[in-house]
């Protein structure tokens, strides 16, 4: 039997073919089917997605249809057969459905390539053992997986990501992000809502874009990085454990600073004025003339607030 690698699907593939294939990984057989489908879908539509063992990708484009493409695994022929592609559809919404059997097979699941109106609303995306990837979207989202990670680019609307043992990023996102993860790390990147992030034993690093924005994140083991915007109205709250947070501001900010540390240092490139009590590991001061509480928490690691550089 002569041995074949998978070549990765690609966003813009379209995959056609119906035929079985059979890869031999050192005596590991493993069977594949790809299949293709499309339906119409009216400006505003919605799309929900769910998949196991398998990776999906979701791209806009201009056409008022759903593409979609994908490919199932197995362990035979017969587990192949057994694996149903549901996908329910209505003038304003497309649900596809990978279908598992109620008989656990290993190696077996399917992985999704799917181009949406870029009008549609994304409501959902789950899967396991695989990646999400979203490019340009409208929301609000909810995007789920475990053991993998998940990346969205350009989001118009809310984002509520989960995973495990997997990075959670995104970027230019028109709307609030939760983003919760174990594991990995979390990067939010012009992010234009509220930031509420928790992720254990990874890095958090964020931009904050709108002053109103709340922001809330926790890690352990890990550092903290965030650079927020002038004029700062709404509060900040950073927790972690054994490493550093770290602020960056474009101008002296107004606020009420709340900083605690162990076994390490706080500081500040900005003047303070004592409300209660500074210290080499505690603060409880004002900057500037005051305003949103910055309550940020560490031990075993430093505490600073940066002037962004010009």
């Amino acid at each position: 039997m002569s041995a074949k690698f998978l070549v990765p699907v690609l966003a813009g593939a379209l995959l056609c073919l119906t035929a079985c294939d059979i890869e031999d990984f050192g005596g590991l057989e493993r069977y594949t089917r790809d299949f293709h489908n499309n339906y119409p879908l009216k400006a505003g539509g919605i799309v929900t997605i769910e998949t196991f063992n398998g990776s999906v990708e979701v791209s806009t484009w201009e056409q008022d249809t759903v593409d979609i493409s994908g490919t199932k695994t197995g362990p035979s022929q017969e587990a192949l057969d057994m694996l149903k592609v549901s996908i329910d559809n209505t003038p304003d919404s497309v649900s596809v459905r990978v279908v598992r059997p109620s008989e656990r097979r290993n190696n077996l699941g399917a992985r999704l390539v799917i181009k949406v109106p870029r009008n549609a609303r994304i409501d959902r995306i789950t899967t396991s053992n695989g990646p999400i990837r979203v490019l340009d979207g409208a929301g609000p989202s909810r995007f789920r997986t475990s053991n993998a990670a998940i990346r969205v680019l350009t989001l118009n609307g809310a984002l509520d990501a989960q995973t495990s043992n997997g990075p959670i990023e995104v970027a230019d996102v028109a709307g609030d992000v939760t983003a919760h993860t174990s594991n990995g790390h979390v990067h939010a990147e012009r992010v234009a809502g509220s930031l509420d992030i928790v992720s254990s034993n990874g890095t958090v690093t964020a931009n904050v874009k709108r002053p109103d924005a709340g922001v809330h994140v926790s890690t352990s083991n890990n550092s903290i990085e965030l650079t927020l915007p002038a004029n700062l109205s709404s509060s900040v709250r950073a927790n972690t454990s054994n490493n550093s947070i770290t602020l960056h501001f474009p101008s002296e900010p107004n606020a009420h600073i709340v900083a605690s540390t162990s076994n390490s240092a706080i500081l500040s490139d900005f003047d303070m004025r004592v409300r209660g009590e500074i210290a080499k590991n505690h603060m409880d001061a004002v900057m500037g003339s005051g305003g949103p509480t910055l309550d940020l928490h560490t031990s075993n690691g430093s505490i600073r607030l940066m002037k962004l550089a010009n």
